[in-house]
């Protein structure tokens, strides 16, 4: 089974949880660059990064960590616009931010909670926990690409992108077997995301859906 398309069951799965727990009125809940350099990977025609180990791109920012049988290719040119191009950038370590923690086998990441907010990092704690619970990390490549980025008002943008996960696999944490079964539709998905700026300057992902196998995701 490819690693990606399971973020679409935790989607799902989190927004049911959701409606339980307002049915019982808890409000229980998980814990919680602007740069060339993205940590943990290579950014195709934007410019080009190792997938090692990086320093964080400012001061309080986390730095995010990969093995190096795992990557993930980012591909969109900047804008030219400093506000949309932050908001990419950090678009981008959230992304990375829920694999560091799959790879690290554990939630309790800083980087996690720091590009991550609301409804989206609930999910990508769900995401994470799925491989965590499951003895399970991934190997190889995840590309992202056809980006689209609108601002709304100076604290708020939208970005969608498509994603080819066909090369990235589930990989048993203690056997170091991996299942390198056949894509399927759904390793093609389309993501549909909401940021918000914080306090901070930071773009943080606040919501995130998906279309599983979406026909404009296909090359």
């Amino acid at each position: 089974m490819n690693r990606r398309p399971t973020l679409l069951a935790a989607i799902a799965l989190t927004a049911t949880a959701a409606l339980s727990l307002s049915a019982c009125g808890s409000d229980d809940s998980p814990k919680g660059k602007d740069s060339d350099k993205i940590a943990g990977a290579d950014t195709g025609k934007e410019t080009s990064a190792s997938p090692s180990p990086s320093a964080s791109d400012s001061a309080g920012r986390p730095k995010i960590t990969f093995p190096s049988d795992a990557k993930n290719v980012f591909e969109y040119e900047k804008t030219g616009d400093a506000v949309k191009d932050a908001v990419l950038a950090d678009s981008t370590l959230s992304v990375n931010s829920v694999d560091e923690a799959i790879l690290k086998g554990t939630a309790d990441t800083k980087a996690l909670g720091f590009y991550n907010t609301g409804k989206a990092l609930e999910s990508s704690i769900t995401y994470a926990q799925q491989y965590i619970d499951g003895g399970d990390t991934w190997t190889g490549v995840t590309r992202y690409f056809r980006y689209k980025v609108n601002l709304s008002g100076e604290n708020k943008a939208y970005v969608t992108y498509c994603s080819d996960e066909s090369k990235s696999y589930v990989k048993n944490r203690k056997t170091g077997q991996v299942d390198k079964s056949p894509a399927v539709a759904d390793s093609y998905p389309l993501y549909h995301t909401s940021l918000t700026r914080n306090a901070d300057g930071v773009w943080q992902t606040a919501s995130i859906s998906s279309n599983g196998g979406d026909k404009s995701c296909h090359q």
